[in-house]
């Protein structure tokens, strides 16, 4: 009995204990499970859009561990894990989600959360996974976040988080992943990152971090991914770095860096399979140990200053693209392209691009066994001679080869023809001989075609007329003969430019000319051509540069011309033309250079116009014109008298009468010419010297004061008037700044200062400005433009409807060739305004209401008083130049913009992107239908490629159904408009490119 008891009474307080303890760890879970519902639905209640309505279900009715996203331990039932990832989630993070106290994984990726990473997340401590990335949040990275030890995983790329990365993230010595890219970051890399000894990628691609890379990084042992791509480095990179054995992609491209890459980096890094060094200042050679890397399949130097030979690179068998452009290699010596025979093992290889080195010799016929994967093989602008071998013709897959500028001599093969898939053959600037190859017929994907400047000789081959995709052709500078082909001009796509110049061509400007409707420029100076110029001409409406100069061309200039109206150099000098000086020309409000010299031309110079600019305007060598202004040093015009026409004989009876007739005609002359210079300093239109001087007595008539039956839009600074410069005079548009706005002084000054510096046929053109008194002596400011008189985008894609549902006039629609463009208009306009001015010019406030149609429904863009001019300091980088403050319209202007970031063309991409989604929708940006998560950008995404017609402006769905060339035409512009308008401003269209793929579109459209 004494032996059992204190058994038995071991049991029991054994199995009360165990039950008391039971009890306990109930009440505990218990507590726990209720704290993590309520944390739960604290984070529910700051999502403010759930498309998907996956937390619509998150109620009592099930345990929040059966809830979609939510994992649960099975021990506790508390949560581990919560994956809420590509639901397109609105909304902000709780900061009661630091209640999760269990939690392991927080996985958010891919939705539109915004506001600040929550500082509370350091309290998580069990916290393993942290995945933000791809949404909108802003803020800084908290720096507590150290205190989740446990971390393994830290991204949030593709955000806008700002600010310094905070140096005590250094301690997370479990942390495997921090992926920062694609945010705002400043400052530099903290030195305590040498500390992540568990560090395998290290991600921070397009932010702001500069300064030198830490030489602790050094110390990283296990890293794979090593990616500072387009940021602020300087200085070297640390030796060290070069140490790391692990690393397999080596990404520093873009930024500031600069000396020597290690002789022996191909032996230290073994496992590499990317290495890019573009965009930096990195000098010396390449190093011969490179070869070393068999892993390589990416190898790219470009745009560095790296000398010498490039060495062998026969192991790197996996090698798919090699970019060695920009740089200082070769030394033009007949071994410089050896290393290529190194590269035929390289079967995957499908970019070659040595551009714009010093490589001399001839290209090795070893290459004839590179990679048939090839796509593009580029060696412009070396010092390479020889012939272009026969072999070309094996790498059927390239789409782009360009030799131009180099030394090649001797005949172009025949059998490029075989190379169907080539959009782009460049090989002018050589010593090329010979007749142009039939064979480039076939090549009916060529989009630009350069030949020039090479001793080509025969005929233009007119099986050029089979390469219907053709935006750009240039034959100038060469030998050719024989009269030009009907076939070339019947390419309708030519859109850029067109160079037949600097030849022996003869005979007449075929008619067909008038094909060419889209084409921006045509050169066919220097040639034999003789004849009249075709009335068609007139139908190349978006000539701007036209050179006829050094022909037998005769005749007048065909009044058909006149539709020529966005010409900037015209020159028709050393031909036979006769007649009289059309008086359009002086109409022609963007003409910059206008050469009429040494022809037969007779008559009066008009005064209008560019004929008021000397130095714009020649006309020398005609000794049968009179008139013009005095810097032209004509004679006077004068009216013939009968005396004039009698004998001789009979004139010398009369000399005293006709003496005293002269005498007076003279000085009826001199003072009409008096009459004339002061009659031209009254309020008139010019485009070159000066603008007309209105007051503002001029402007209240002009608009009937200012009266609301004239008010033509109400904007953001001022009010727009139609008016009419005296009786009879010209309509213009008058913007009256609101001076009580705290920026429209500043927006005026801006609009000032950017119409001053612009010309373009797609902008809309300011005749003058006023900064006056108004009647009341308050101040006074306005702008005066042309006035347009179909009104606005807006006023056609949204017609204004009354009470009554009655249109308050016959109601505007625009066809879809008509949109089509519109948009290539506004895409001109602002390929002009980024590319092609001598400061950048960014105009921050795109939207139909600010493109105005005229008569012939072309595109004007108009009001730039918020554009930025975005100037160059003494190293190249951008300056902002401000106008106002303000950065665009709702809906228009970029998620950036409103975050705080730089105004940049990017900025415009987007809002153009937005532009054109909305002409082929007919939906503004701002649609009620807009709510929540969908916006335009992605309702088109959407319905990309197979549900285009579904978002269609019904005005057009008709159309579109029953055919099906639009309906292909459309998708390629809604993908454009998807493609300009994505979030992330580097992966925004280019403007050129729009360009160019919109009036492929067009071309393509009017062909079928």
């Amino acid at each position: 009995m004494g032996s059992t008891l204190p058994c038995s009474l071991f049991c029991i307080l054994v199995c009360l204990f165990g039950v008391r303890c039971s009890a306990n760890s109930a009440a505990a879970a218990a507590a726990g499970n209720e704290t993590d519902q309520l944390a739960l639905l604290h984070f529910k209640a700051k999502i403010t859009n759930d498309p998907f309505g996956v937390l619509q279900l998150w109620n009592s009715s099930t345990h929040f561990c059966q809830w979609q996203g939510i994992t649960c331990g099975r021990r506790h039932q508390r949560v581990v894990k919560l994956e809420l990832f590509s639901l397109k989630l609105e909304g902000s993070i709780s900061p009661r989600i630091a209640n999760l106290s269990f939690l392991r994984v927080l996985d958010l990726k891919n939705n539109s959360l915004s506001k600040e990473i929550p500082s509370e997340i350091g309290h998580l401590r069990r916290l393993e996974t942290l995945i933000l990335s791809n949404n909108s949040i802003g803020g800084r990275i908290p720096s507590n976040i150290s205190a989740c030890s446990n971390l393994i995983s830290f991204n949030i790329g593709y955000n806008q988080v700002a600010g310094e990365i905070p140096s005590s993230l250094g301690s997370l010595l479990q942390l495997q992943v921090f992926a920062a890219n694609r945010n705002n970051l400043s400052g530099t890399i903290p030195s305590s990152f040498g500390n992540l000894s568990s560090l395998e990628r290290l991600e921070l691609t397009g932010n702001v971090i500069g300064g030198r890379i830490p030489f602790t990084l050094g110390r990283l042992k296990n890293l794979k991914y090593f990616l500072l791509t387009v940021n602020k480095f300087s200085g070297e990179i640390p030796s060290s770095i070069f140490n790391l054995s692990s690393i397999v992609i080596f990404d520093v491209g873009g930024n500031e860096l600069r000396g020597h890459l290690p002789s022996d980096m191909g032996i230290t890094l073994p496992n590499l399979k990317v290495l890019t060094v573009a965009f930096n200042q990195f000098s010396g050679s390449i190093p011969v140990s490179i070869s070393n890397a068999s892993k390589l399949e990416f190898l790219q130097f470009p745009r560095n200053n790296f000398t010498g030979e490039v060495p062998s690179l026969e192991n790197l068998q996996r090698l798919q693209v090699l970019l060695l452009g920009s740089n200082s290699l070769g030394g033009a010596g007949t071994n410089d392209l050896s290393f290529l025979c190194s590269l035929i093992n390289a079967t995957n290889l499908g970019y070659l691009n040595m551009q714009a080195n010093s490589f001399g010799g001839s290209l090795p016929s070893c290459m004839a066994n590179l990679s048939r994967t090839l796509q593009t093989f580029a060696v412009e602008s070396n010092k390479i001679f020889g012939s272009v071998p026969a072999w070309i013709g094996n790498f059927v897959n390239l789409k782009i080869l360009s030799v131009a500028d180099n030394r090649f001599s001797g005949n172009l093969p025949s059998i490029i023809g075989k190379l169907q898939n080539l959009e782009i053959l460049y090989v002018s600037e050589n010593k090329l001989s010979g007749e142009i190859p039939h064979s480039l017929g076939n090549l009916t994907l060529l989009t630009q075609l350069t030949l020039n400047q090479n001793n080509f000789q025969g005929s233009i081959p007119s099986s050029l007329g089979e390469c219907q995709n053709l935006i750009l052709l240039n034959l100038s500078s060469n030998n050719l003969t024989g009269n030009i082909p009907p076939e070339v001009f019947l390419l309708s796509s030519l859109s850029i430019y067109l160079g037949l110049s600097q030849n022996r061509l003869t005979g007449s400007l075929p008619i067909e000319v008038g094909n060419l409707k889209n084409l921006g420029v045509l050169q066919v100076y220097q040639n034999l051509l003789s004849g009249e110029i075709p009335g068609s001409l007139g139908s190349c409406v978006r000539l701007e540069i036209l050179t006829m100069q050094g022909n037998f061309f005769q005749g007048p200039i065909p009044s058909s011309l006149n539709a020529l109206r966005g010409l900037k150099v015209f020159d028709l000098s050393h031909n036979n033309f006769s007649g009289q000086i059309p008086k359009f020309l002086g109409g022609f409000v963007y003409l910059l250079n206008l050469n009429l010299s040494f022809n037969n031309f007779e008559g009066s110079v008009p005064i209008e116009g560019v004929f008021r600019n000397a130095s714009a305007t020649s006309v020398m060598g005609n000794t049968n014109l009179c008139g013009g202004i005095l810097d032209f040093h004509l004679v006077a015009c004068h009216l013939k008298t009968s005396a004039d026409r009698r004998s001789s004989k009979k004139a010398r009876l009369i000399v005293p009468v006709v003496a005293g007739a002269l005498g007076a005609l003279l000085m009826f002359s001199f003072l009409f010419l008096l009459r004339l210079r002061k009659k031209n300093q009254a309020p008139e239109i010019s485009s070159v010297d000066s603008l007309i001087r209105v007051s503002y007595q001029i402007l209240y008539e002009a608009t009937n004061g200012f009266s609301s039956e004239n008010l033509i839009n109400v904007g953001s600074f001022g009010s727009v008037y139609k008016g009419v410069l005296g009786e009879g005079g010209q309509s213009i548009a008058v913007k009256v700044l609101n001076l009580q706005h705290s920026k429209a002084a500043r927006s005026f000054i801006a609009e000032c200062e950017v119409l001053k510096n612009i010309r373009h046929r797609n902008l809309v053109k300011v005749l003058t400005a006023c900064s006056s008194i108004d009647y009341q002596g308050n101040d006074f400011k306005a702008l005066v433009y042309e006035y347009m008189v179909n009104g606005s985008l807006d006023d056609w894609l949204h017609p204004v409807v009354a009470v009554d549902g009655n249109h308050h006039e016959p109601p505007k629609n625009l066809n879809f060739l008509q949109r089509l463009s519109i948009a290539i208009d506004v895409a001109f306009a602002l390929e002009y305004l980024h590319n092609h001015c001598e400061t950048t010019i960014v105009h921050c406030d795109l939207k139909p209401s600010n493109i105005l149609l005229d008569d012939e429904l072309t595109g004007h863009v108009s009001d730039f008083g918020l554009a930025k001019f975005l100037l160059k300091d003494l190293n190249g980088s951008a300056i902002h130049s401000s106008s106002v403050g303000l950065r665009g319209t709702i809906g228009y202007a970029p998620q950036e913009y409103g975050l705080g970031g730089e105004v940049s063309p990017h900025g415009d991409i987007y809002s153009y992107g937005i532009l054109l989604l909305e002409m082929f929708t007919g939906k503004r940006p701002t649609h009620e239908m807009f709510k929540e998560d969908l916006n335009l950008h992605k309702l088109a995404k959407s319905a990309l490629p197979d549900r285009v017609a579904e978002i269609l402006d019904p005005l057009l769905v008709e159309r579109v159904e029953s055919e099906t060339s639009i309906n292909d035409c459309l998708i390629s512009i809604i993908g454009i408009g998807v493609a300009c308008s994505v979030e992330s401003p580097g992966e925004r269209m280019d403007i050129s490119d729009v360009t160019l793929k919109l009036c492929s579109i067009r071309n393509k459209l009017l062909r079928n």
